[in-house]
């Protein structure tokens, strides 16, 4: 038996891999390494089980293909042997009669078409002396290679429990030998892959699915071919052999091997787990009859969508059909004869287990797909390993990815629409602060430009109106007219005032300042209603900053007033102050009515106002956005007015750096 794959089985299709991880899921010893999101084969580690082929629905998962070395050979001159598996019943059941596929195989150019099952029949004898005999302590059946393989590379101490019998393909092989000539070329015909690399003794091994392509390329079927018979020597009862139980069947022919001393497992999970009982001795002087797939009429080579029991059925009537017209005394004869070339070989191991990392780089690993405790560990399987330990050992050996875990990728993809939720929403405020620091600017030139004209006026008006005041004699008329005349003319010139501080880019006047100390004086400037409740709140380490105190007192006592304002049947005013190494945050909060949608964009527009007429002239917000501009501040605001969205009320948020220097 060849003791390492002459060339690789399984290949990847990169451009067809949709990283689902099936392959990964479904292959018994992960030999599949994740680059880049593409699930690759590591040969080193395949056992050529085939089940990374069947269950790719992409197509991504290829076998290595044997077609074109076959026609090679059937024009190379010499005598070809096609010897057939027992398992065709299965995958040709739409050819009622198999001679008809003895015919189309003849007609692709094969001189011979033998049928394996004879070697099974050698074989099973072989397996039922053995089993037999006293002295027998328990082994594990050879006949599926990537059974062996499995055992060789991952359970190299089990190697000595491997029956010493070579498979029936291998029997066939050198019985075809002995009857037709050294020099006879063989093809095998089958359901699996890891026969290709069983031998060297068999010239070249196609799957039914190669020899599906044959015929349909050579245009053959049972139409233009000639049916004719398996040529000798007659398989018997080994024809049951490719079905679950069939090595069993097989031998016990007169029923005198018990049950009991056989252990049946087929699957990829199954045949793992049977031979972990036996090495853990559980059940060591029993035979294990092993198979990787579920029988061999559900190779890996055989057409896809089949069913099992189907299958199965068909075996079983052709096998029934083929003891009822079995020639028994040639058969028997037959068996004797060929009973007496060579059965045995040998097996060595091939440890190709890795050394498991230390605790601490699986920790490593696990963590970093945000496993910190065993309740994180969910096991779930979705990056195609069975436990989260077991990803994380590939991942510290470079076979397996973080991303592969999903919940960890599922958190991951959370966070990332958190974070970009918040950065468009930061965005959408950049924006709209934007939008109005632009419309503000505008307002401002026109506010200073309105301010600068109208001052001087002014000031003549108020001048001359004292003047002439001053000369007005006591109790006349014309005295209280002047004096109405000044006032105005005052009040005018507040305002005047006010257009310049919400336009004016003056230096301020920064003084080291205790922000907690300084929120609580403005509260105590204010006049608070009976029906308000003040709370003051701060959450701040270190309450030193720099701020022009007297401007700063304006911005925070007119929010206070507007705040108070908009609760006219009472309420909360909440008034905070946070901080970080940068900033300093002031927070002023109500429970009023709030300000409308349409009017967020306008309040601070200059002589934009809510209020009843005569009760505020629109300046108040204008005064401190400019105030606030100037210390290199913003301003943020969130507001209610619905009530079924939830509380009412406005909030105001103003930022300012500790240092502007």
């Amino acid at each position: 038996m060849s003791q390492s794959f002459r060339t690789q089985l399984v290949f990847t299709i990169k451009d067809r891999c949709r990283v689902c991880y099936t392959c990964l899921r479904e292959c018994p010893v992960k030999a599949i390494k994740i680059i880049n999101g593409q699930a690759e084969v590591i040969n080193d580690r395949c056992i050529g089980c085939g089940n990374c082929v069947k269950v790719c629905s992409q197509g991504a998962k290829v076998s290595l293909r044997s077609v074109d070395e076959v026609y090679k050979l059937l024009s190379s001159g010499h005598k070809v042997a096609a010897c057939v598996a027992p398992s065709f019943p299965a995958e040709f059941n739409e050819i009622k009669d198999h001679r008809s596929l003895v015919g189309m195989i003849r007609k692709l150019g094969f001189d011979y078409v033998t049928e394996v099952s004879f070697g099974a029949d050698v074989v099973a004898k072989e397996y039922e002396k053995r089993i037999t005999s006293a002295d027998y302590t328990g082994d594990i059946s050879s006949d599926c290679p990537a059974v062996t393989y499995f055992i060789r590379h991952y359970h190299p101490d089990l190697v000595g429990s491997l029956a010493p019998i070579i498979s029936p393909m291998v029997a066939m092989t050198r019985i075809v030998r002995e009857k037709y000539g050294a020099d006879v070329k063989i093809v095998f015909i089958g359901p699996c892959f890891a026969k290709k690399a069983e031998t060297a003794e068999t010239d070249e091994v196609i799957t039914f699915l190669e020899l599906r392509e044959m015929l349909q390329q050579s245009g053959i079927n049972t139409g233009n071919s000639e049916p004719k018979d398996f040529d000798p020597p007659e398989g018997g009862k080994g024809a049951v052999f490719p079905i679950t139980r069939g090595l069993f069947l097989t031998t016990n022919s007169k029923e005198d091997i018990p049950e009991e001393r056989t252990v049946i497992a087929d699957g990829r999970v199954n045949f793992k787990e049977a031979i972990k009982e036996f090495e853990e001795g559980l059940i060591r002087n029993k035979h294990l009859e092993l198979l990787c797939c579920e029988g061999c009429i559900m190779g890996p080579g055989t057409s896809p969508g089949g069913k099992k029991y189907a299958r199965s059925a068909a075996v079983g009537k052709y096998v029934r059909q083929k003891l009822d017209n079995l020639d028994q005394e040639q058969w028997e004869k037959n068996l004797a004869e060929y009973s007496k070339i060579p059965l045995m070989q040998h097996f060595e191991p091939e440890d190709r287990r890795f050394e498991i990392p230390s605790g601490d780089e699986i920790q490593d690993a696990l963590e970093n797909m945000g496993k910190f405790t065993a309740k994180d560990h969910l096991n779930c399987g979705a990056c195609g390993y069975d436990t989260c330990v077991e990803h994380a050992i590939a991942i510290v050996k470079g076979l397996a990815e973080t991303e592969m875990c999903l919940p960890y990728s599922i958190e991951k993809l959370h966070d990332s629409i958190k974070n970009l939720n918040i950065s468009n929403e930061k965005l959408a405020t950049a924006k709209a602060a934007l939008k109005q620091s632009e419309k503000l600017a505008h307002m401002g030139q026109l506010s200073a430009g309105i301010a600068h004209e109208l001052n001087n006026p002014l000031g003549v008006i108020t001048m001359y109106s004292n003047i002439l005041m001053d000369e007005a004699p006591e109790g006349e008329s014309i005295r209280e007219d002047l004096r109405l005349i000044v006032e105005q003319a005052e009040r005018c010139k507040k305002i005047v005032s006010g257009l310049l501080n919400f336009a004016r880019k003056n230096q301020v006047n920064l003084t080291e300042t205790d922000v907690i100390q300084f929120t609580q004086h403005s509260l105590n400037s204010i006049i608070k209603p009976n029906n308000i409740t003040v709370k003051f709140e701060p959450h701040i380490d270190d309450p030193i900053a720099k701020l022009d105190i007297d401007q700063m007192m304006q911005v925070l006592t007119n929010m206070e007033k507007n705040a108070i304002e908009a609760m006219p049947f009472g309420g909360e005013l909440h008034v905070g102050v946070e901080g970080n190494k940068m900033d300093i945050i002031f927070i002023v909060s109500d429970t009023g009515t709030g300000i409308s949608e349409e009017n967020m964009s306008k309040i601070f527009t200059p002589f934009f106002t809510t209020k009843e007429m005569g009760k505020g002239t629109g300046l108040g917000l204008p005064l401190i956005y400019g105030i606030v501009k100037m210390h290199k501040g913003k301003i943020e605001i969130k507001s209610n007015t619905d009530p079924a969205k939830g509380a009412t009320g406005t909030t105001f948020r103003i930022v300012i750096p500790r240092n502007m220097d």
